[in-house]
């Protein structure tokens, strides 16, 4: 709609803004008068006019089995949106129009901002469905008169509600139809079952719905006049109401077509299991939160064991060795407790090697620089555990090896992310220092020690990626690690 109002019109930002509120309301008056509608604004020069939106509804057959958007139809040929659009009134006169052998009543309704109208719904019924209609049908058509009129108006949309359309309740999910005074002239069965739910033993027209609504929802303190304003349609607004374990979306519309409130509408939807599901599904983040919580307490509590059984052991060997599972297990750690911190199983995995790089430089024997490029991005759990121990690992490995006692040096993590597939991409993660490079026929693939053993185990048997160990061709000093891994892309 856009592209097509700043090409062909010469509405302002304002005045495009208002089509786009009116867009996302007119679904509502598309069900209500079992009608096709479809947007002409008159372009720049007004010789012609462009369709810019198009709605079929929900409650009966459509007229338009064409998409009509973008269509330029020039002045003259369709005398109802001249009329419409010339004297600011809705305009249905005319025969009905026989479309591929069906009868079509067409309507046209001017779009009114500020005083200035802006373009013209044509409003298409199908009628070769017509029948008697029932109470049903007629409060429809009624509430859709009513809602025309407000557009010729320019009072209808609200500009101050805002409201998601793709949650909000429509006609079809229940509508009740009020006076002047929030008294039921009508509730539709969907309405009807729906208050229902929350307790009512009885119908409920002739009833005041705001008061009946406060009384349904339970409440511990005085009467909660807001919740009566609401639903006895006073203002156009939107909310819950929930009793006697049902929970039901109310959104109340008043209905002003000569500038005076005589009723409204209130379309309600029955959201119970929709709100069982989410609170359900709030339990289980906040236990899965949980549990990395406790496993992440866990770990640390076997790490501080670890340590001071490391501080009782006359064998210098063993309390390295105990130490490197301390940093093992701090590695796992950190991914667990970034876990417990969010809501779905996915961590930003920089933060997490971050934090590793500074955990395993404080054992470096040397002055040693450890920092990180680039960014390894949102990695699920099942791929940044074992990733935090591989890194652990190569790390502890370069300072361990790379330098002697006091000797400066440097350790670069390099981290590239790109893309193979449109589900997948590759994360390239290069580990390179300075130090005094591999011995004489080392081989990454057949030797090394456990750190090394562990880092092959996980990222070809559990991450189904690559590693290689290699030396340094330029200045001639140093180690590279590569690790190629594939990595799920669900961004």
């Amino acid at each position: 709609m856009n592209d097509l109002v700043r090409q062909h019109t010469a509405l302002s930002d304002s005045d495009l803004e208002w089509l786009h509120l009116l867009v996302s309301e007119w679904q509502l008056l598309s069900d209500l008068s079992f009608a096709d509608l479809v947007l002409w604004v008159p372009t720049r020069d007004g010789t012609r006019y462009v369709s810019v939106a198009q709605m079929r509804p929900n409650t009966g057959p459509t007229s338009y089995q064409d998409d009509m958007v973008g269509h330029l139809v020039p002045r003259g040929r369709r005398p109802l949106l001249d009329a419409a659009l010339d004297e600011g009134r809705i305009v249905r006169e005319g025969d009905p129009e026989w479309r591929e052998e069906v009868p079509v009543r067409v309507e046209s309704i001017p779009v009114r901002r500020e005083g200035r109208v802006l373009g013209v719904i044509a409003r298409n019924t199908n009628l070769l469905t017509v029948r008697t209609p029932s109470r049903l049908e007629l409060t429809y058509l009624q509430s859709a008169s009513d809602l025309a009129q407000m557009i010729a108006a320019g009072t209808f949309p609200f500009p101050e509600e805002q409201v998601e359309m793709d949650s909000s309740p429509r006609a079809g999910d229940g509508l009740i139809r009020l006076d002047a005074d929030g008294i039921v002239q009508y509730a539709s069965p969907n309405g009807l079952s729906a208050y229902h739910r929350l307790g009512l033993a009885s119908d409920l027209v002739g009833q005041h719905l705001g008061q009946l609504t406060a009384e349904l929802a339970p409440s511990r303190g005085p009467v909660d006049e807001a919740l009566v304003k609401i639903a006895s349609g006073y203002a156009p607004r939107e909310t819950e109401v929930e009793g006697n374990s049902g929970v039901i979306q109310l959104r109340a519309i008043p209905l002003k077509p000569k500038g005076v409130r005589i009723g409204s509408l209130v379309l309600l939807r029955d959201v119970t299991e929709l709100r069982r599901r989410e609170r359900e599904l709030i339990t289980k983040d906040a236990t899965i939160r949980e549990i990395h919580h406790r496993v992440k307490n866990n770990l640390q509590t076997v790490a501080a064991l670890l340590r001071l059984q490391s501080r009782r052991m006359d064998s210098a060997r063993g309390r390295e060795a105990l130490n490197e599972a301390v940093r093992r297990v701090g590695s796992i750690a950190i991914v667990h407790e970034t876990l417990s911190q969010n809501l779905d199983e996915r961590v930003e995995f920089d933060d997490i090697a971050d934090r590793v790089i500074a955990m395993v430089a404080e054992i470096s024997p040397g002055k040693v620089d450890c920092r990180r490029t680039g960014r390894f991005g949102i990695l699920d759990a099942e791929v940044a555990t074992p990733l935090s121990m591989v890194l652990t690992e190569v790390l502890q490995n370069a300072l361990e090896h790379a330098f002697a006692q006091g000797e400066h040096g440097s350790v670069e993590v390099a981290a590239v992310r790109g893309e193979v597939q449109a589900q997948n991409s590759r994360l390239l993660i290069t580990v390179q220092d300075d130090g005094r490079g591999l011995p004489e026929g080392f081989d990454a693939q057949r030797t090394g020690n456990l750190g090394l053993q562990i880092v092959r185990t996980l990222v070809e048997g559990e991450l189904g990626g690559t590693f290689d160990m290699l030396p340094v061709p330029e200045p001639g000093r140093g180690t590279r690690v590569v690790l190629d891994i594939p990595v799920p892309d669900k961004r």
